[in-house]
């Protein structure tokens, strides 16, 4: 029986959606026959991790969980994990850093623009989204249509930064998708159907709330291709491996932009790559023991 480590928690502002992806990890990986030590961290660090660990399944999410911090000390310690390696991390954890990349490769992605500290206007038109670059989970997210909401979605994002930066893209009407990937290869695309068209932090977290739903009409066929190969290309332009999800939006005329990467995707009960995974065929404690098959350290 293999010995692993799922480690959670740390500072982030996503430390509670860790605890709860991590310890539903942990039940997976034991009904899959793991020895499994959860590991619970409450600083940005991996010191020694408990004798006989053989592998680590990360479900730290955002800050050092998700910036490479993790990753690094990994590989410092020898010691396989799950998820893309500390370069990829880097890169995907900056919305800003991610969208440049993808538009070098040739990936559509919205139009944006970067506000450095001081800077208070955009010269994009309304409606936008303004965003932490070096967030997740929708915190910090706002959308405005209106010059009055302006202000209060700069002050949002800027305390969600620690450069005080802010992202502001042109806010792409139509559909939410999203695509799993695990060992480079695309699962199915899962269209999210939040209310209002708004897919926030409590839209993200309270069951119920939100539906998802599979696009499998005729129509929608070539158009979930197109996403699941776009998706694709974006984990190999950043240079990931082992798992990620691609995050969509797609315009009424059925163009698809992608909206960032998430290198360590939930692991909860209302997350979105375990629900893709499941409609493969894929259940969930057979998931977690198929990303330890990919765990790799530089």
């Amino acid at each position: 029986m293999k010995r692993v480590a799922v480690v959670m928690g740390g500072t982030s502002s996503e430390r509670d959606v860790s605890l709860r992806s991590g310890a539903a990890v942990v039940q997976g990986l034991r009904e899959a026959g793991f020895d499994v030590v959860p590991v619970v961290l409450g600083q940005d660090r991996i010191g020694a991790l408990p004798e006989g660990v053989e592998a680590v399944f990360l479900a730290l999410h955002g800050g050092y969980g998700e910036n490479g911090g993790a990753q690094a000390d990994l590989d410092r310690l020898g010691i396989p994990y799950t998820g893309p390696g500390a370069a990829a991390s880097r890169i995907t954890i900056d919305k800003v850093a991610t969208k440049r990349t993808l538009k070098d490769a040739g990936i559509p992605t919205a139009p944006f623009e970067v506000l450095p500290r001081g800077v208070e206007t955009t010269a994009l038109p309304w409606p936008v989204v303004v965003k932490p670059p070096r967030d997740g989970s929708s915190v910090g997210i706002s959308k405005v249509t209106a010059t009055e909401q302006w202000a209060a979605a700069l002050k949002a994002a800027r305390e969600a930064d620690p450069q005080g930066e802010v992202l502001v893209e042109a806010y792409i009407p139509g559909r939410e998708w999203t695509v799993g990937i695990v060992g480079g290869e695309a699962l199915p695309v899962v269209e999210i159907q939040a209310p209002g068209g708004w897919y926030g932090f409590a839209e993200k977290y309270t069951q119920g709330v939100t539906r998802y739903v599979f696009p499998e009409s005729v129509e929608d066929a070539p158009l979930a291709a197109k996403c699941q190969m776009l998706a694709v290309l974006a984990f190999q332009a950043v240079g990931c491996r082992g798992v990620s999800r691609v995050d969509f939006r797609v315009t009424p005329e059925g163009q698809p932009y992608v909206l960032e990467i998430n290198t360590i995707p939930g692991f909860t009960a209302t997350s979105l790559l375990p629900k893709a995974a499941a409609k493969k065929g894929l259940g969930f404690s057979a998931l977690c023991a198929r990303l330890l098959e990919d765990a790799a350290c530089d």
